[in-house]
């Protein structure tokens, strides 16, 4: 569905990605891993029109989209929930939900995108009147995620999805994920610093580090693997 090949991306004189490539195949789950730095964020913005690409190509289905304009990225399907959620803190959480579908024209089908967010996100159903920023962390990302899921994105970027979030709801902000997965077939690209919950619920998983690709396999046989185990999880 997205492939990426020779990607180069510079900020200013020093280069973040290394001519790297990669796939994320229709309906998958795919992870990025690696230390701060390595260049995982970088990879999605590239991929959304945010960063400009020095060298190398981004396709999407076949077609290219390299330094298309983030909105026109937008309108393909390709949506992207940001590192630290970045939701519109001043608006309740129904309005950051408008706010998501706002290019939508299917206006019939909002009802039924509403009622789906609210089901696999209770907690933002009973919060709907509630201005965004008096969330908790968790409730925050639960938004920013029912908020990309009002654009109908058929290719879902996450970057740092657990980032500032309370441990006993990690887990189930990564069970709605992976449920996003299942039930919507939403191709999903994870960029995540707790390698090992990546791991467990992606398909295949890469390996950056300083912008480059240093390994990618079955995201089991990472998980086995004794260099990943070490650096990434912890060596359990």
């Amino acid at each position: 569905m997205i492939e990426l090949r020779n990607l180069e991306v510079a900020y200013g004189s020093i280069v973040a990605l290394h001519e790297i490539s990669l796939q994320v195949p229709k309906g998958k789950i795919i992870t990025l891993i690696g230390s701060n730095g390595a260049g995982k964020s970088t990879t999605l913005r590239a991929i959304s029109g945010l960063v400009r690409v020095r060298r190398g190509h981004v396709y999407f289905e076949g077609n290219e989209i390299t330094n298309r304009a983030p909105h026109r990225i937008v309108e393909l399907g390709i949506t992207q929930v940001p590192e630290g959620r970045m939701i519109f803190s001043n608006l309740t959480v129904q309005e950051n939900l408008q706010m998501g579908a706002y290019r939508r024209t299917d206006r019939s089908e909002l009802k039924k995108d509403y009622e789906y967010v609210f089901s696999i996100f209770p907690r933002l159903k009973e919060r709907q009147k509630q201005v965004g920023g008096t969330l908790s962390g968790g409730e925050q990302q639960m938004l920013a995620i029912a908020r990309a899921l009002m654009s109908k994105p058929r290719f879902l970027m996450l970057d740092e999805p657990s980032l500032g979030i309370a441990p006993m709801l990690v887990q189930t902000i990564f069970s709605k994920i992976l449920e996003i997965n299942q039930q919507l077939g939403i191709t999903i690209l994870l960029v995540e610093q707790n390698a090992n919950l990546a791991l467990e619920i992606s398909d295949y998983g890469y390996v950056l580090e300083t912008g480059r690709i240093l390994l990618h396999n079955d995201s089991s046989n990472l998980r086995a693997n004794t260099s990943v185990r070490e650096a990434y999880l912890g060596g359990v």
